[in-house]
């Protein structure tokens, strides 16, 4: 209570920020009349002027009132728009490092060019993020009129352009992008042996678009690039055949909230007998164990329609939050070819992972990050704790007068059908335009056969039907338009009211049920009431729905049965929707936490991550990476010393057998110290020594093979083996991770285990790149080209004899096989000169074949 009264007196944190911004903006706008002024070379020539005073160290703050000026300037002579007060208030919260969240049809697009323009002076390069392409491609042809009338580059990374179209794009001075674009290229880069073939710079300053959809939604998938791996098909086809015979509760339990399918004691008994298998807990059977797994999770779990679908004979991933579909995408660990096996269709190899990151972790590279949404506020504390970003709440230009009405509740699915199309036949027959949101695409076909039955012209947006997108999202808010579409967040377009709208109400918002996120319920809700327009919304909820049957339905449905509610009469209370936006908020909570929890064990990965990478960046900055060589003998070498060299044991006591061995597994030389050599040594004397020996085979390597030779053999060498040892790393991670839970019953934590673990694992991978490394340039051996001559010419002489041979056994009368042979011709010894006439013993040349 007596916050509440603080706050009417003093204001929110967010209205206190506001009303600070609120000043500069006054600056601005103060400024205005002198940059009219200008001429357009007079204004272009501004973006110079700045870049000097920039370069003499006058910071972006200082020059912000001047260049927000000179951004609103360029927006009213290149687009037709002038920058509202809220919209730099919003620039300015973007230039902070900070998110704006900016109701629907507020203009992000536009409130994003003065902070990229501002931070673009720097020289260092503005990332623009986007949801996806076509938005990317729109926006930089867009905006980029404005950045390119004040000189700056502009750039579009997009999924089908090569290296070079990418380096370019990058080098601009603002550049638009998707997230999986710029994560994707961040990992390819990090896999290249020159930087020269390296597309991005170094992370400066990006702004997200859908701030929400990108770093939370998006959270939990990990980009993945990854190769084939070895293993056959046919075991996900016989494991999905026997799955018809398991049977909920009795083989099997679902827990629909964590999203787990887990074998009862007699579903694993059944899953022995019909694979034939004696324990599927045996380690020789965690394969059987892990697609037994895997099938149940597809047949039980996911719903063709809803987390898929299946198109032109293959499985594709539906975006939950965008109702989108994932091209290219495919779940990992084996689970996407057990959905395929469901579905009989082909079944793709499964595959290995090469690089991978968090779009948590590549984000956290930027050295700035903002980001704007329409819906942020209900997940500030994520955003603060994760990725240390403050949300900030821009007021709108007009004042929103949009009718949000309270949720209805019907008894089942039938009901609740029944009377959306009902609100919908009404609200058509007197012309306002209705959107429709639906969660998955079974709900969105539903609808749509429902209203065909009742000749209730419409469209359907959805997965299945994404091509016409913009245009039937931009033709939404038209009279007598009804729009069916899943999942609104991202879509980029907005909804302007045709004529007459306005009168008949604006464009009328139906959910058809709530989604686990208010987030993306309001996002729904925003696309209507923009600019001040009127509107409405109304969501339409039963008690089947997942949301209200899993989080809690009992006293609802109980309450109904009391007051002897009929199918078609709702609930329709304000105390209804706050009880359902408290499950929504423990479901935000829940998968806050799966997020979190992801986090913290992406987060050990990336630490290694870093290093790997920052050590072949080291790698290919030089041109002579023989100190990195050099480092690694030492190690190798007191790594041996501290092994079997024991300060308190003579040294004629040693295990000098061991030591020979591991000498010439590690450096490929023999120890041939004589007894005298090996007396009176302490580990320091020891060390030198061998270092002395393994220094001297080492410098008569890079003699032999070539001192240039050699140094570009380093170079590859190291490179090669980091990325074979990182890439088995990955695996063995993967396989770490995916047991590691099972400590937790032996009353340890899991998230320690694997840290104390992938730690361990990390340090012995960094000790066989020091190994593998030195070991192979130890051996290896180049060949000069008058070596091959010689050799290919020795292999012809060798051909030719052959065929000789070959002849005269053919042309010679076949004895009979109990007489002796005669020699006509004088035996040759061993020893003797080859009678071929190659100039080599007999021994070594014809020889062999006698």
């Amino acid at each position: 209570m007596l916050g509440k009264a603080l706050t009417k007196v003093f204001g929110s944190k967010n209205d206190r920020i506001v009303k600070q911004l609120r000043q500069t903006v006054q600056k601005i706008t103060d400024l205005e009349p002198s940059v009219e002024g200008l001429s357009d070379a007079e204004l272009a020539a501004k973006t110079v002027e700045f870049r000097n005073r920039v370069d003499k160290g006058e910071s972006l703050d200082q020059l912000l009132p001047e260049a927000f000026a000179v951004v609103r300037e360029a927006g009213k002579r290149v687009l037709g728009e002038r920058h509202y007060d809220v919209q730099l208030v919003g620039g300015m919260v973007l230039h902070g490092g900070n998110i704006a969240e900016m109701k629907t049809g507020e203009g992000k697009t536009l409130t994003s060019t003065a902070p990229v323009y501002l931070n673009a002076l720097s020289g260092k390069g503005v990332h623009v993020v986007t949801v996806n392409d076509y938005l990317a491609k729109r926006d930089v042809e867009w905006m980029g009129q404005l950045y390119r009338f004040l000189g700056l580059t502009t750039g579009c990374i997009l999924h089908d352009m090569n290296d070079a179209e990418r380096k370019e794009a990058y080098d601009a001075d603002v550049t638009y992008g998707t997230n999986n674009e710029f994560g994707f290229d961040y990992l390819r880069d990090n896999m290249k042996f020159d930087l020269k073939d390296y597309c991005q710079r170094k992370f400066n300053y990006a702004i997200v678009d859908e701030v929400d959809s990108i770093l939370i939604d998006e959270a939990r998938t990990p980009l993945i690039i990854s190769g084939p791996a070895e293993q056959t098909t046919e075991l996900y086809q016989h494991v999905d055949s026997i799955m018809h015979n398991f049977q909920i509760e009795e083989h099997y339990t679902k827990d629909e909230k964590a999203r787990q399918v887990m074998l009862t004691d007699e579903g694993v008994l059944l899953g022995e007998e019909l694979l034939g298998v004696e324990n599927l807990y045996d380690p020789r059977n965690i394969n059987q164990l892990h697609h037994v797994n895997q099938a149940l999770k597809a047949h039980f779990l996911f719903q063709r329609d809803v987390d898929y679908i299946v198109k032109n004979g293959k499985v594709v991933i539906v975006d939950e939050f965008t109702g989108r579909t994932m091209e290219g995408r495919r779940y990992s660990d084996g689970l996407h070819q057990a959905l395929e096996a469901k579905e009989g269709v082909q079944i793709e190899k499964e595959n290995q992972t090469l690089a991978s990151i968090t779009f948590q972790n590549y984000f956290r590279m930027y050295d700035k990050l903002a980001g704007m949404t329409g819906t942020a506020d209900t997940e500030a504390m994520e955003f603060k704790k994760i990725y240390d970003l403050d949300v900030v709440v821009i007021p709108t230009h007009r004042p929103m007068v949009r009718k949000d009405y309270a949720d209805v509740i019907y008894k089942n699915h039938n009901a609740k059908y029944r009377n959306i199309v009902k609100e919908i036949r009404e609200l058509h027959e007197k012309g306002q335009p209705i959107l429709v949101g639906t969660i998955s695409i079974d709900v969105s076909e539903k609808i749509s056969r429902m209203l065909d039955k009742e000749k209730i012209p419409h469209e359907v947006l959805n997965a299945k039907h994404h091509e016409r997108e913009a245009e039937i999202i931009a033709d939404a808010g038209q009279q007598g338009k009804v729009t069916i579409a899943t999942n609104m967040a991202g879509r980029g377009t907005d909804i302007k009211l045709g004529e007459g709208v306005r009168e008949l109400g604006g464009l009328h918002i139906l959910g058809t049920s709530r989604h686990e996120s208010r987030r993306i319920d309001n996002q729904l809700r925003g696309r209507s009431g923009r600019q001040g327009d009127p509107g409405s919304s109304r969501f339409f909820l039963s008690l089947e729905d997942d949301l209200l049957r899993i989080f809690g339905s009992d006293r609802l449905s109980s309450i109904m049965d009391k007051l002897g509610m009929e199918e078609d009469e709702p609930i329709e209370h304000s105390m209804v929707s706050k009880a359902i936006e408290n499950a929504q908020r423990k479901v935000e909570g829940h998968n806050f936490d799966i997020r979190k929890h992801l986090l913290e064990y992406d987060d050990v990965m990336n630490k290694q991550r870093e290093v790997i990478y920052k050590q072949r960046r080291e790698v290919l900055e030089q041109d002579d990476v023989f100190d990195i060589v050099d480092d690694m003998i030492i190690d190798l070498v007191e790594g041996l010393t501290g092994r079997f060299a024991e300060e308190k044991t003579p040294s004629e006591e040693w295990d000098w057998q061991g030591l020979e061995n591991a000498v010439e597994e590690t450096f490929f030389i023999k120890l041939d110290w004589t007894e005298e050599e090996r007396k009176g040594l302490d580990t320091e004397k020891f060390q030198e020594k061998l270092r002395s020996d393994v220094d001297t085979w080492y410098e008569r390597q890079r003699e032999t093979n070539g001192k240039e030779q050699m140094r570009q053999l380093e170079r590859m060498i190291l490179l090669q083996v980091v990325d074979s040892l990182w890439k088995e790393h990955l695996l063995h991670m993967d396989h770490l991770k995916e047991g590691i839970g099972l400590r937790g019953y032996g009353q340890k934590n899991p998230l320690n285990e694997y840290k104390r673990e992938g730690f361990e694992m990390f340090m012995s991978m960094i000790e066989s790149v020091k190994q593998q490394t030195v070991g192979t340039l130890m051996r290896v051996k180049i060949i000069q080209n008058d070596e091959i001559e010689q050799m290919e010419e020795e292999r012809r002489r060798q051909r030719e004899l052959e065929l000789q041979q070959a002849k005269l056994a053919a042309a010679k009368p076949v004895e009979d096989a109990g007489s002796p042979q005669r020699r006509n011709e004088p035996k040759v010894g061993r020893n003797a000169p080859c009678p071929c006439g190659s100039g080599k013993k007999y021994k070594k040349c014809c020889g062999t074949l006698a």
